[in-house]
């Protein structure tokens, strides 16, 4: 059985491991619907709650199967579901004999109160969520916010279903709760603590500063004196956090590997600067270190042996990940039919176009580049507009037997997926990483 499959059983199991024992030790009341329910459901959310600093501890064999991106987009698809089963919880023990003072009244029992101030800080934290970017919260704040709710949540919860419970008044039930909590409290100690400090004793130093054009930026990095860099496949992403003068801020971020693994000197990232960290890039010097935990993604063509014509799609800096792969094809002379469309708004957004160009003239891969802009000066001799199925069709010709691969603003690659679809291209031939935290 894959892997992934396996992590997803072992996922469901764990999931529904309170439902399990429960059932098991025959802790029903059949005649009380209504309550059946509002207990599943909360001995449900609770083992999502738990099991959610799992899915972002970033442990490498359970990442490796699915992609951190995919990860992250379920991690927030399955609290959102937790949330509305905790919210439902309460509603239906009302509703079920329990009386709407449980909703209403403020002469409740201690624990009661835990579980309603942890309900409370769990709708305030999912909408946070979903809407920080409408509600101008900058995503550093964001985070120091989730990571300091997410445990006193998961602890109100914990405390509340263990005094309130009847179901928890059994050992099984009990033995099962601490194990959930314990799980969630070695994840999140190994995320944020356990891990940081060893990356930290090994800090990489930059070795190099590039200024790509007038906002972006390729930063090389060397591992501390002595060791190698660490593997990692073409255009995977890693997680870096710089440290460099006083004045400047120290965040931790994500970006693409730029470098080609081929050599091992120096692994790089390409940065734009769209925010107010990444704004600061341009002041890295040489010297400077970074703390770095690597690396992360399926984004790859290393990892389907079976495309050997290939199509980039790529918008602005999402170009990244291809350098990365069109290097490690250069230096190891892989033998592959690639079409590159490169999609930005001017001609100075145009990222590595002297170092693409001369690429056109090797053997492997064999390379052909087409660059379309859609806000082209009359000087532009080039292509002009959007990536659609018009330009699809022109450039790429037969689709058939090619597989896609897509990268750039959300929006763009969306437009152009469904283009791809809309000329036949099967599903599983086109690839695309949409990673945001």
């Amino acid at each position: 059985m894959p892997a992934g499959a396996v992590l997803i059983l072992l996922y469901v199991i764990a999931v529904l491991s309170p439902l399990l024992v429960v059932s098991a030790l025959r802790l029903h009341s059949p005649n009380e619907l209504l309550y059946e329910i509002a207990r599943s459901l909360a001995l449900v959310s609770f083992a999502i709650l738990c099991l959610q600093p799992v899915l972002t501890a970033r442990i490498k064999w359970i990442e490796r199967p699915f992609g951190m991106d995919i990860l992250s987009r379920f991690h927030r698809r399955i609290g959102i579901f937790a949330a509305i089963l905790l919210l439902t919880h309460p509603i239906l023990l009302a509703a079920g004999g329990g009386g709407w003072s449980l909703i209403f009244s403020l002469d409740l029992p201690w624990y009661i109160w835990f579980g309603k101030i942890g309900l409370v800080l769990l709708v305030i934290h999912t909408g946070i969520s979903m809407y920080s970017s409408s509600v101008g919260l900058k995503f550093e704040q964001w985070r120091k916010l989730h990571y300091i709710l997410a445990p006193i949540i998961i602890l109100l919860v914990f405390v509340h279903s263990w005094e309130a419970g009847d179901d928890l008044k059994v050992f099984w039930i009990r033995f099962l709760w601490i194990v959930l909590l314990l799980i969630a409290f070695a994840s999140y100690t190994y995320h944020k603590i356990l891990k940081p400090s060893q990356l930290a004793k090994q800090p990489y130093k930059v070795i190099e500063v590039i200024q790509e054009n007038y906002n972006v930026w390729t930063i090389k990095m060397a591992p501390p004196s002595g060791q190698t860099i660490y593997d990692y496949l073409p255009a995977q992403f890693q997680f870096i956090t710089f440290h460099r003068s006083k004045d400047l801020p120290v965040e931790e971020h994500h970006w693409t590997i730029s470098s080609s693994p081929a050599q091992k000197e120096f692994v790089s990232s390409t940065i734009k600067q769209s925010g107010d960290f990444t704004s600061t890039m341009g002041s890295t010097k040489v010297g400077d270190t970074a703390v770095i935990e690597a690396p992360f993604g399926r984004f790859s063509y290393v990892l389907h042996p079976d495309d050997k014509d290939i199509v980039f799609i790529a918008g602005g800096i999402g170009i990244t990940p291809f350098i990365s792969m069109l290097r490690y094809m250069r230096d190891t002379k892989t033998d592959l039919d690639v079409i590159l469309l490169y999609a930005n708004r001017f001609e100075k957004d145009i990222l590595f176009r002297d170092e693409l160009n001369a690429m056109t003239a090797n053997a492997k891969p064999r390379l052909t580049i087409t660059n379309i802009l859609s806000e082209a000066g009359d000087d532009w001799p080039g292509e002009k507009g959007y990536v659609d199925k018009e330009k699809i069709q022109k450039f790429v010709h037969e689709v058939q037997g090619k597989a896609f691969y897509v990268c750039g603003p959300p929006a763009m690659s969306e437009k152009v997926i469904a283009a791809l679809l809309e000329k036949g291209v099967p599903y599983d031939k086109i690839r695309s990483e949409i990673f945001s935290l």
